[in-house]
């Protein structure tokens, strides 16, 4: 670590803290993520690692390097200054259908990209989605720390990921498709921008745990009549919110909706379907 320069904390969580470092030579600006070593953390860590360091988009934050420290593991990656997009929909309330537009095709570009590289992330939430400092933010998928490579990995079947995004297949403790808990985990990161509240949980008694688990099995949701979602975003979400979804056709509803708009590049849509057809079909 003797090239960086700590500057501040920047977060924490069960796996240590990370930190804003800055390069002494080349002033730029870092986050390390320090985890502390051991036999059990260390083999968790390494599966992330692999991961993360495989992958290279403009939506996914970039991997810079890994350093030893004696009683820690620091990995360098790139910093993402506008902070969490969670943080931003807190701020606003909910985002109006335009905006929710613009950060999920930025969303679905990246996870489009993972699963063509044969990883899926299996913990996708506003949380583990960053924001750059730009004027019109990029988004950055971050923490690969639950992901799994089908080329490096087993089949997933063990429950992780956040309760409130997680998927009902994820619950059945069976082999589940990574790919299409992802896409699960998508959808509920739309709603929560449009709505402003998360789909599964009973609004009454959002912290019961037992409730949530028991409305994502039964798929029981619904959109508020206050808030003003198009007829085309209601039928991409009750196609995404199936048990067993048809995650083709899915897909195909996410870009009818996603080029409505300018905010789309005019090749993204080309792109977003060789992208999803070359990463599932095998």
């Amino acid at each position: 670590m003797e090239r960086y320069e700590i500057i501040k904390d920047i977060g924490s969580g069960n796996f240590g803290v990370a930190k804003l470092v800055s390069d002494k030579r080349t002033r730029e600006l870092f986050a390390v993520k320090f985890i502390e070593r051991g036999q059990k953390i260390d083999e968790h860590v390494q599966r992330e690692i692999m991961n993360h360091r495989s992958l290279k988009h403009p939506n996914i934050v970039r991997f810079k390097e890994v350093l030893l420290t004696p009683t820690h593991l620091a990995i360098v990656m790139e910093y993402a200054a506008g902070g969490e997009l969670f943080g931003r929909i807190c701020n606003a309330g909910r985002f109006s259908e335009d905006e929710a537009r613009f950060f999920f095709q930025q969303l679905i570009s990246g996870v489009s990209y993972c699963h063509s590289m044969r990883i899926c992330h299996r913990d996708l939430k506003l949380e583990n989605t960053l924001l750059d400092g730009s004027t019109a933010p990029r988004v950055k998928i971050c923490d690969f720390g639950y992901s799994k490579s089908s080329v490096l990995h087993s089949q997933p079947k063990s429950t992780v990921g956040t309760p409130a995004y997680i998927a009902p297949e994820v619950l059945s403790r069976k082999e589940y498709d990574g790919k299409l808990s992802d896409v699960w985990s998508c959808g509920v990161t739309l709603y929560v921008m449009l709505v402003g509240a998360y789909p599964f949980e009973d609004p009454d008694d959002p912290r019961n745990f037992r409730k949530t688990i028991g409305r994502i099995l039964s798929v029981h949701y619904s959109i508020p009549d206050y808030v003003r979602v198009s007829i085309e975003c209601r039928h991409l979400l009750s196609r995404v919110f199936v048990a067993n979804p048809d995650k083709v056709m899915c897909f195909l509803l996410m870009i009818a909706w996603l080029t409505q708009t300018l905010f789309i590049l005019g090749t993204l849509k080309n792109q977003l379907i060789g992208v999803w057809f070359t990463s599932n079909i095998h």
